[in-house]
């Protein structure tokens, strides 16, 4: 893989070539399929940042990295030489031959938040309320057509503008560079992109966001729902982590040892609570309602607030489609607590899912409480500061419920 980026009048332009080992056709670190659709993608800054073309080599190399990761084979070759010990993960950690190597790695020292407006950034804000926000907004390809025209990425950052927080947004079309019906990210780390081309305007030193235990401990999707300490994604110690830290640019997962039940929480009872906002297809008047994602955070509200499932969807409905065959279901532990503690979920479109399950308030009590370990894992920095807001609003883990999550999907 071949890596070149230009920049002209505040935007990146990024153009990757194959060599011939390479192949369209790659694996994201989640295991999931995919496949290249074109070869460039850009980000643009916002007016008034000083990022140009004096960003660190480095930064620059992590950030194509999140979206030439999964069709490079053997090598990379970088437009600027890259400090030894990013070269060095790359080949211990990727197996990858990465170069040319030369200069000094860099650092910084404050904390930014990736910040998407959803429950869990908006807890992690809560919880680190003095972190600027770094806001990824997906805006059209020139050489790809936009088959998702509902998805409200406007919304979404017209949303984060309302917050009054210290907020910098910045657009990228990298999403639409897969060949699939629908906009995603080549790596999850690609939201990054920004905060890795702001990071030295911003002496960043640290990126914090909101992947919960769900994502970090209890592997997500396609890790079929097991405890996954070792999590290549998002662990400290995993590919991903070693890759940041060696820009000196450590994640940060304030939020990572609670659930989707203690974000929501935590979000609707923050000064933020009326930017909070997970449904991609919604207008600024309020979210769909329908879709996936309202459907399950509708569950999860409706369980944390202990009150009856409020939803337009049914189970005819083909939203509704997975919920009515038996388990592994996406997000379980969350759908095992709204079966808990949703009142009347036997008359609703979870009827099936809660009979499979049969999960009750006492099986379900972990789910509000946060894993110490993720508190270990937050750079020392920032750690104190979180503990001592877990310690205040949400508590931890008994050894019984920890053995809950550190069982998880065990066969």
């Amino acid at each position: 893989m071949r890596i070149k980026w230009t920049f002209d009048d505040g935007i990146w332009n990024l153009a990757f070539l194959l060599d011939p080992e390479d192949d369209v056709k790659g694996i994201c670190s989640d295991l999931a399929p995919l496949e290249l659709r074109t070869n460039t993608c850009q980000v643009r800054l916002p007016g008034g940042t000083k990022s140009g073309p004096d960003v660190h080599p480095d930064l620059l190399a992590v950030a194509a990295w999140t979206v030439a990761a999964p069709w490079t084979r053997q090598k990379v070759t970088f437009d600027r030489p890259i400090s030894p010990a990013l070269a060095e993960v790359f080949r211990t950690d990727w197996g990858v031959d990465a170069g040319p190597v030369g200069g000094d790695p860099r650092s910084g020292t404050r904390l930014a938040i990736s910040y998407s407006g959803g429950a869990d950034s908006v807890a992690a804000a809560d919880m680190i309320p003095e972190a600027p926000f770094i806001h990824f907004q997906r805006i059209r390809h020139p050489r790809v057509p936009n088959r998702w025209e509902f998805y409200r990425s406007d919304v979404l950052a017209t949303l984060a503008g309302e917050t009054g927080r210290d907020l910098t947004i910045v657009q990228s079309d990298l999403e639409l560079l897969l060949n699939r019906p629908g906009p995603g990210y080549p790596e999850h780390h690609a939201v990054l992109v920004g905060a890795l081309l702001l990071a030295d305007d911003m002496d960043l030193g640290g990126i914090a966001t909101g992947y919960e235990i769900g994502s970090r401990w209890l592997g997500g999707d396609r890790y079929i729902h097991r405890y996954t300490p070792d999590n290549p994604m998002w662990s400290a110690d995993g590919k991903w982590g070693r890759l940041f830290q060696a820009v000196g640019l450590p994640l940060v997962l304030p939020v990572g040892g609670i659930s989707e039940a203690v974000t929501m929480r935590l979000a609707l009872e923050s000064d933020l609570r009326d930017q909070v906002r997970w449904c991609l297809r919604g207008p600024r008047s309020g979210p769909c309602g329908v879709c996936s994602k309202c459907v399950y955070k509708e569950l999860i509200q409706a369980a944390i607030e202990r009150r009856p499932l409020d939803t337009k969807a049914t189970t005819e409905m083909p939203v509704s489609r997975q919920w009515q065959g038996p388990p592994p279901y996406s997000g379980q532990e969350m759908i095992e607590y709204g079966c808990a503690h949703v009142p009347g979920i036997e008359n609703t479109l979870f009827a099936k899912a809660a009979d499979y399950l049969q999960a009750t308030e006492e099986s379900t009590a972990w789910v509000e409480r946060c894993y110490p370990p993720a508190i270990d894992e937050i750079p020392e920095p920032w750690r104190k500061q979180v503990d001592a807001y877990i310690a205040d609003k949400v508590g931890l883990m008994t050894a019984d419920q920890m053995r809950r999550v550190e069982t998880w999907g065990a066969r």
